[in-house]
C-alpha cells in the first residue's frame, strides 16, 4: 500500500443502507485506500454489506465503528467533508482534484479524513464545523444526484491519480517544525474560546448567532499547528485569570 494513501481515512456518517457501506469499501479498495470509519451506521455488520463489498471484506472487518464524528477524526490533521450543496456561511470549497492534492500534502506528516454524509441529507451544519474544507463534485447541474459509493469512488480515484502522478517513489514533504493540530486539539481550542468569550461577556450563550462557527472557519483556514494552538490557549487562560483577578479586586 502506498504510504500516503495509508494516511487517508474515509468516514461514513449514519449510513442508512448496509449495502452502501459495502459498495464504499469496494470503491476504496479499488483505489488503494483501506481505512474505513463508520459513525453510528444504522446496520453493521450485515450480510448485504459483505455482498456489495465484492471481495473488500477485509476493509469491512477492519472498519472502526464510533459514536460521533469527533471520535472518528480526533487524530486527523486535515478533515474534508463532501457536500453537494452550498451553505449559509460560505466554507472553503475544493474540487476533487484540488482536494486530492491538499489531502496528500498533509498526509505526508499526519492523518487525513474524507467525511461522507448521510445518503439523503449529507452533512449537518454542526458536522460541517469540524471540516477544514468542503469538496464538491461538479456534476451535471440538471442531474446532480450521486449515490454514496459513486461519490466516494470519484474522490478516492483522484487521490490515487495524484499519487501516481508523483511516480513510484514520491518524495515526501519535509516534516514541519511543529505538526499540524489535530481535529481533537482544535475542538479543545474552540471549547476554550467559547468558555473564555462567555466569561468575558463577549459571547452570549443564549444568543450566540454564528460567532463560534465563524471562528472555526477562520482558524481552519489558517491551518494551525500544535504550537500555535498551545499559544492561543495560553492567551485564553491568561484572559480568564485576568478576568477572575479583576473581579476579586
Amino acid at each position: 500500500m502506498n504510504e500516503l494513501l495509508s494516511q487517508v481515512r474515509v468516514v461514513l456518517i449514519n449510513t442508512s443502507h448496509p449495502g452502501n457501506i459495502g459498495a464504499v469499501a469496494r470503491a476504496m479498495k479499488n483505489m488503494g485506500v483501506s481505512s474505513l470509519y463508520l459513525v453510528e451506521p444504522h446496520e453493521f455488520p450485515a450480510a448485504e454489506a459483505t455482498a456489495r463489498a465484492s471481495g473488500a471484506d477485509d476493509l469491512l472487518a477492519a472498519a472502526t465503528v464510533v459514536d460521533t464524528l469527533e471520535a472518528a477524526i480526533a487524530d486527523c490533521a486535515l478533515v474534508v467533508g463532501a457536500s453537494a450543496r452550498l451553505r449559509t456561511i460560505p466554507w472553503p470549497v475544493l474540487d476533487p482534484r484540488a482536494c486530492a492534492a491538499r489531502m496528500l500534502s498533509v498526509a505526508a506528516s499526519g492523518k487525513v479524513a474524507l467525511v461522507m454524509g448521510r445518503e439523503r441529507s449529507g452533512l449537518s451544519n454542526a458536522e460541517l464545523e469540524h471540516c477544514h474544507y468542503l469538496v464538491h463534485i461538479p456534476s451535471n447541474p440538471e442531474y446532480t444526484s450521486l449515490n454514496l459509493a459513486a461519490a466516494t469512488q470519484v474522490l478516492v480515484y483522484e487521490l490515487r491519480m495524484a499519487v501516481l502522478a508523483q511516480g513510484d517513489s514520491p518524495q515526501l514533504a519535509q516534516q514541519p517544525e511543529h505538526p499540524l493540530a489535530t481535529a481533537g486539539e482544535l475542538d479543545g481550542l474552540y471549547a476554550h474560546f467559547e468558555e473564555t468569550l462567555t466569561a468575558l461577556g463577549f459571547l452570549d450563550p443564549q444568543n450566540p448567532r454564528q460567532l463560534m462557527r465563524r471562528l472555526r472557519r477562520m482558524f481552519n483556514r489558517t491551518g494551525l499547528d500544535q504550537m500555535e494552538v498551545n499559544i492561543l490557549r495560553g492567551i485564553l487562560t491568561a484572559a480568564q485569570n485576568g478576568g477572575k483577578k479583576k473581579t476579586r479586586d
